[in-house]
């Protein structure tokens, strides 16, 4: 069985991809869980050294990489770029993590306490389509740093960069079986990790459906997880923010990427005070957003991922939406779809819904607590951002917000350094930070007595 890989922007085969049967499946399984027994056995400054030498094979392979990823997701050529080099970058940070797994020493009566970050042993990293290689790193990277082999399974329509950077670690002289990529379906391969009790922690990013279904197959075996799922954020704009700046940047923290982005800010909160306003500015800035062929160096929002996707996102825009205003798209062969603002009401669909497309809607509220009232009024809650001059409310409302990842007078959600993750059904655990690596190991105590 195989998948057929098309390039979004005009509709051509780009690649056939075969996928992965069970069996194939339980081998790749197998023979991580050999490679990684050698990979733990290792001195921690070697493993460090070969993530080192892997981020320099990433380095080394930049303008390839996105050239895939331009093709294969219809990601600007500009974004691809950045997103090749986060994965470097995350290599690079992990790699200083296996000489820092430290231990503690517990006093206690009669002897000597201690403990120890033993790895899992083989993880297995189930990823997305809106950003096949960043998602992927932050998955694998510390988890091989912690000690651990990776069986990762790509989206079914974006494996191309994934299969590339397993060839690359090879390259770099990773060990055989300790980082394969497999493709193929969620319900083959995907669900294989949550079944096979070899894989003994399951990291999943996509849908929050989805992700309770891994969740309850993995409590079967009392496996871990890690789950980043939906998200429905809030901008929240106050009377007393930077109008012209909070107008200015909004478009890029919801249509980047083409809106296909869990912490997109599909939700704008505006202070009726300063409602016409915002609108005033948000309209040229919306209509000043570059969609177009993603191999420009110029384009800022290429197409949707596929055709299905995209019939999804139009369901949200019907002939009597409440469009206040749109930018524009290409016409002719590609999965095209143009920025849009939508004015509807707080119990509509747009307002409820993970749209994960470019569309956004913009609501007034009267003061702070029914912006933060509104702003929670989600079953999800990832990411969001709060635009205003008073820093010690900017403070206050982050606090009252249920939301992971929040920014003040800004968009910015994800940063390798920093812990990333949702509460409410946006999530579980936390993925990237100092203490990444921690989340793939498990703490042994050992007590030492002395007579």
């Amino acid at each position: 069985m195989s998948h057929t890989i098309v390039n979004p922007a005009d509709e051509q085969v780009v690649a056939t991809v075969t996928s992965a049967t069970i069996e194939e499946t339980d081998a790749a399984i197998t023979g991580a869980a050999t490679a990684q027994r050698d990979w733990a056995a290792l001195a921690p400054v070697d493993r460090a050294r070969m993530l080192r030498r892997f981020a320099e094979a990433v380095d080394g392979a930049v303008e390839e990489l996105a050239a895939i990823e331009v093709r294969n997701s219809g990601h600007p050529i500009s974004q691809a770029r950045w997103e090749a080099g986060h994965v470097r970058d995350v290599l690079e940070y992990y790699s200083a993590a296996p000489e820092r797994l430290f231990g503690r020493q517990i006093p206690v009566a009669g002897g000597l306490d201690v403990t120890f970050q033993e790895p899992l042993g083989v993880v297995g990293v189930i990823t997305p389509w809106n950003f096949p290689m960043t998602i992927a790193s932050w998955g694998f990277a510390p988890a091989l740093a912690a000690g651990n082999a990776v069986v990762l399974k790509p989206a079914e329509w974006t494996p191309l960069t994934s299969m590339r950077l397993a060839e690359l670690g090879l390259e770099a002289g990773l060990p055989e079986g300790l980082f394969q990529v497999v493709a193929g379906k969620g319900s083959v391969v995907g669900e294989r990790f949550v079944t096979n009790p070899t894989v003994r922690k399951v990291v999943f990013t996509g849908s929050t459906e989805v992700g309770k279904h891994i969740m309850a197959g993995c409590a079967e075996q009392v496996k871990r997880v890690t789950l980043e799922l939906g998200g429905k954020s809030a901008n929240i704009v106050f009377a007393d923010a930077d109008l012209e700046r909070a107008a200015a940047t909004a478009p890029y923290g919801v249509f980047e990427n083409a809106g296909q982005d869990c912490c997109a800010r599909s939700r704008i909160l505006v202070e009726r005070s300063v409602y016409e306003r915002f609108m005033e500015l948000l309209e040229p800035a919306v209509a000043g957003v570059k969609v177009g062929d993603p191999a420009d160096e110029t384009t800022e929002m290429g197409p949707l991922v596929a055709r299905q996707h995209l019939e999804r996102v139009r369901s949200f825009v019907p002939d009597d939406a409440d469009v206040a205003f749109h930018g524009s798209a290409p016409g002719g062969p590609g999965f095209w779809f143009a920025p849009t603002v939508l004015t509807p009401s707080r119990e509509s669909r747009a307002a409820r819904e993970e749209i994960f497309g470019p569309v956004v809607s913009v609501f007034p509220f009267d003061d702070e607590a029914d912006a933060i009232r509104f702003a929670n009024a989600s079953e999800y809650g990832l990411s969001g951002s709060i635009w205003t001059r008073d820093l010690s409310r900017g403070i206050r409302v982050a606090r009252a917000v249920e939301s992971g990842n929040l920014s003040v007078n800004s968009h910015s959600s994800v940063r390798y350094a920093t812990p990333f993750g949702g509460f409410k059904q946006s999530g579980l655990g936390r993925e990237l930070g100092p203490d990444a690596p921690l989340a793939f190991t498990e703490t042994k105590n050992v007590f030492l007595a002395v007579d």
